[in-house]
């Protein structure tokens, strides 16, 4: 009884392990490019949709990942999801090799198939489909083993595997389903801003953006975190910046899918409604299955803010038969909001621009300056024209932007004195007609004698360039 038993004592302990160890690298470590998945897919429960959508070669595998995919919204199911899938994995390798060798000979074949799909689904782009479509031919093989007869196994394992392929589709995909990859931290890191983002978590984001990453991406989301906080004109060199780059992004067909979804975030916080659509439009053209919850919910909630009501509903009725955003998209119908929607939607329409400068994406600033002359009030657009200026060495821009009784910050009172210098009219009374005192200047003269001590000064921003240039 014993040495029976002892192969599934060790077959459970491994499986255990397995499972605990995959749940907690994917929770702690690794849980954004999982939800990222969730964010670039679309599962309804409308007979039609069923039908159309999976149809043809591996239909069953793309309906089963889709509708594990919706779960992924949070980190704890999709961590959950993925660990037993991977888990199932191990354990029906092992399962086929008892058929053939030892305890020890089959564990270690299982752990090193558990080991490959476990660094797969580490991929930037892949899909739980293929994860899926794995485990189902190799529980196919399994079923297959099961005949008494041997010369009916061989044939009932090519059987099964051949309706396997076409029912789940191949494990492997040049793309989205790529044989190997390794775990990429930084860029996880960089998905979990964009996503914190995306939900306006922005506490969250300065959180995560504690150790600067030193990509455009990851200044992207810290600079529009701050924005919202209040603080760029305060700490936006605490990270590293790329010329105006890091401030905001173009959207456009030639950007990836999360460059052009991240630059859709910052315009729509700052009231471009123009650029937020094209944003998710083209994030969702590009995006693996051409479809995707977050744009679609960017979509309903960019028409909203316009005025276009009868575009807003077509999103909002797709979003209504989803099992995750069907109860906030019946609540956004327009008829059914309550006042405090009413209210948000009216406030956000007033900022919008009072022209449309879709032939001026490449122009950032007369954007910026649109959004202003539509609501003069707008902080955060205020606080990005601003940094524009500083970010493009443009002092005179600037100077005609800045207004000390509106905005406040400590790199802009950097950028006056060093205006002022520049122009030699650095006096008392200048200082103190922008509402500085003479701290500001002694702070100032003392950059002059230690620069490295100042690196998240503008003053050592501007000399960077400067020197560069010489």
């Amino acid at each position: 009884m014993h040495t029976k038993e002892s192969p599934f004592r060790t077959g459970l302990v491994a499986a255990v392990l397995a499972f605990l160890g995959s749940w907690s690298f994917f929770l702690f470590a690794y849980p954004y490019h999982l939800m990222r998945r969730e964010q670039q897919n679309l599962f309804l429960f409308d007979g039609v949709h069923i039908r159309e959508t999976y149809r043809g070669m591996g239909f069953l595998g793309r309906f089963v990942a889709d509708f594990l995919e919706q779960f992924f919204l949070a980190a704890v199911p999709a961590s959950l999801i993925v660990a037993l899938l991977l888990t199932g994995i191990g354990v029906v390798v092992f399962r086929i090799c008892r058929h053939f060798l030892g305890k020890w000979p089959s564990l270690c074949i299982a752990t090193l198939f558990f080991a490959w799909s476990f660094l797969r689904e580490t991929g930037n782009l892949y899909l739980t489909r293929y994860t899926v479509a794995t485990l189902a031919l190799l529980s196919l093989v399994l079923l297959a083993l099961q005949f008494k007869n041997a010369w009916l196994k061989p044939m009932a394992a090519v059987l099964l595997v051949g309706c396997g392929i076409w029912a789940f589709g191949s494990p492997v995909h040049k793309v989205y389903g790529k044989a190997w990859s390794v775990p990429q931290f930084k860029y996880e890191r960089v998905i979990g801003l964009d996503t914190e983002a995306y939900r306006e978590n922005w506490d969250k984001v300065l959180e995560l953006s504690k150790v600067d990453l030193y990509t455009e991406e990851a200044s992207y989301c810290y600079n529009l975190a701050l924005a919202m906080k209040g603080r760029l004109g305060d700490d936006l060199f605490d990270h590293s910046q790329n010329y105006h780059y890091s401030l905001l992004f173009p959207a456009s067909s030639d950007q990836t899918v999360m460059t052009n979804a991240m630059a859709g975030e910052a315009w729509f916080q700052l009231g471009d409604m123009t650029v937020a659509e094209q944003s998710a439009i083209t994030s969702l053209q590009a995006s693996p299955k051409h479809t995707g919850a977050r744009y679609l919910v960017r979509l309903a909630r960019v028409n909203l803010i316009s005025g276009e009501d009868g575009a807003a509903m077509k999103y909002l009725t797709i979003l209504g038969k989803t099992l995750f955003y069907g109860k906030w998209a019946r609540s956004m119908m327009p008829g059914r909001q309550d006042e405090a929607v009413r209210v948000q939607l009216s406030d956000a329409h007033a900022r919008l621009a009072r022209k449309d400068i879709v032939h001026q994406l490449d122009r950032p600033r007369e954007q910026l300056l649109g959004l202003l002359e539509a609501d003069p009030t707008n902080a955060p657009a205020r606080n990005y024209l601003l940094c524009y200026d500083l970010l493009t060495y443009d002092l005179d821009a600037f100077m005609q932007d800045f207004t000390p009784d509106m905005i406040k910050g400590r790199l802009y009172q950097e950028a006056v004195l060093l205006w002022l210098t520049l122009q030699g009219r650095l006096t008392p009374d200048e200082i103190a007609r922008y509402g500085m005192d003479l701290s500001v200047s002694d702070r100032m003269n003392r950059f002059g004698l230690n620069p490295s001590a100042f690196k998240n000064t503008y003053w050592y921003y501007y000399l960077k360039a400067m020197n560069k240039q010489q």
